[in-house]
C-alpha cells in the first residue's frame, strides 16, 4: 500500500515551486488562482522571496501548502495514494490528496490559520523546544510538574518531542529535562506555542471557518495528528482538524500505525525530506522518496 505525507511549517525554501510553475500550464493556474484567493502575490515570494519574508506565518502555511498540494496535481495519473496524513499543517494538503477538501476552501483555511495563530503569538509571548533522547512519558511528566503553561507538542519520532508553552514555563522545563538526562533541550526559532492551549484563540476562528466549509468522503483514509489513526468519516475528520490547533501532533503514532496498517513504502510530497527522515528513525529499511515532477513523465 502507498502511503503519502506532506510537511508542515519549516520546510520552506525561496525558490519554492518555481519548477512547478514553468513546468506545467496547471501548476500556473493554480498559483495565479491562489494569489487571488490570498489577495496577494504569494507565487512572487515563493520564487523570489528572502528566507525572512518566507518566515512569516502568513505566507510561510500557505507556501507549503500551494507546493505540496500543486506538486501532487501535476503528478495527474502517478498520484495514487491508499493513506495519506500531514504534519501539523500537512493535513491539509493531506485533506486535498484525497479529495475531503477542495483546493480553493483548503487554501482560504489554511490563510484563516495562519492569520489566527500569527494573532495568538502575539497576544501572548510563548515558544517551542525540541527534546532529544528521553522517554515520551518521562517528558510528558516533567512537562505536568512544572509551573506554568508548558506541553508536549509534537510527537516527531522515538527521542524526539517538541514541547510548547509559555516562555518562563518552557525554559523551566527545558533545565529539568537536562537535568533528566535530554542529550538536548534546544529552545526553537519560532514565533509561538503551536500545539498548546495557548493556540485557543485561534482554534475558536477556525472552527467557525472550518464549520462552513464543505467536507467530502475522501478517497483513501488519512491519519490525522490528533488520533494518529485512519478516519474516512467527513465530521470526525472536520472535528480533529478543528482540535489539532490545541493538541498534540502524534506523528511517532501515526507513523507506527501506517506502517502497522499495510503501508510498504512512504512517499513525501512537498518541499524538503524532513518526513522520510522521521520514518527512518522509526524503522531504517522501511522504503521511502520525494514526489518530483519527473514522475509524470
Amino acid at each position: 500500500m502507498k502511503a503519502y505525507v506532506f510537511p508542515g511549517q519549516g520546510s520552506q525554501f525561496s525558490g519554492m515551486g518555481k519548477d512547478l510553475y514553468e513546468h506545467s500550464a496547471e501548476a500556473k493556474q493554480l498559483f495565479e488562482k491562489a494569489n487571488e484567493i490570498l489577495g496577494f502575490d504569494i507565487s512572487k515570494i515563493m520564487f523570489e522571496g528572502e528566507a525572512e519574508e518566507l518566515k512569516q506565518t502568513k505566507v510561510t502555511q500557505p507556501a507549503i501548502f500551494l507546493h505540496s498540494v500543486i506538486l501532487a496535481k501535476v503528478l495527474g495519473g502517478d498520484f495514487k495514494p491508499d493513506m495519506v496524513a500531514g504534519h501539523s499543517l500537512g493535513e491539509f494538503s493531506a485533506l486535498v490528496a484525497n479529495q475531503t477538501l477542495n483546493f480553493e476552501d483548503a487554501l482560504s483555511l489554511v490563510s484563516q490559520r495562519a492569520l489566527a495563530m500569527q494573532a495568538a503569538c502575539e497576544a501572548e509571548p510563548s515558544t517551542m523546544a525540541a527534546i532529544l533522547g528521553l522517554e515520551d512519558a518521562l517528558v510528558e511528566k516533567v512537562c505536568g510538574e512544572t509551573d506554568g503553561i508548558v506541553v508536549a507538542a509534537n510527537y516527531n519520532c522515538p527521542g524526539q518531542l517538541v514541547i510548547s508553552g509559555a516562555i518562563p514555563a518552557v525554559e523551566a522545563a527545558c533545565e529539568s529535562l537536562k537535568e533528566a538526562g535530554a542529550k538536548r533541550a534546544l529552545m526553537l526559532p519560532v514565533g509561538g506555542a503551536f500545539h498548546s492551549p495557548l493556540m485557543a484563540p485561534a482554534k475558536d476562528k477556525l472552527e467557525a471557518a472550518i464549520n462552513s466549509t464543505q467536507f467530502n468522503a475522501p478517497v483513501c483514509p488519512v491519519y490525522q495528528n490528533v488520533t494518529a489513526s485512519a478516519v474516512t468519516d467527513p465530521e470526525e475528520i472536520k472535528q480533529n482538524l478543528i482540535e489539532q490547533l490545541t493538541a498534540p501532533v502524534r506523528w511517532t503514532q501515526t507513523m507506527h500505525q501506517m506502517i502497522a496498517d499495510g503501508a510498504s513504502s512512504v512517499t513525501e510530497v512537498g518541499p524538503g525530506k524532513v518526513l522520510q527522515g522521521l520514518f527512518k528513525k522509526v524503522d531504517r529499511q522501511f522504503e521511502t522518496s520525494s514526489a518530483s515532477i519527473e514522475q509524470e513523465a
